[in-house]
């Protein structure tokens, strides 16, 4: 059996009506925008016209803020943690 892939399908941004971004290079659907125009940004960096390009940086560096924010929140909850378990021992021991 032949399998034949389509690269450039002509799928609308917007596949379905339950608000599915579909990518028209591959045909993958995603549930947001944001998350439409990361994958578009990675995976076809060359099929981007000037507009989507723009899309990709706004949406990495707000990604990369995101990010940014839960790693030092992730490291301060651990050395609560971590302090907090250091004194609980100290008093009980």
């Amino acid at each position: 059996m032949t399998e034949t892939t389509n690269t450039t399908t002509d799928a609308p941004e917007e596949a379905t009506g339950t608000g599915e971004f579909a990518c028209r290079t591959c045909g993958r659907t995603f549930p947001t925008d944001r998350l439409h125009v990361l994958h578009r940004g990675v995976r076809h960096p060359d099929d981007l016209t000037a507009e989507e390009r723009e899309s990709y940086r706004e949406a990495y560096l707000a990604e990369e803020s995101e990010i940014r924010s839960f790693r030092i929140r992730a490291l301060g909850m651990l050395v609560v943690l971590y302090f907090g378990f250091l004194i609980v021992y100290a008093l009980v021991a």
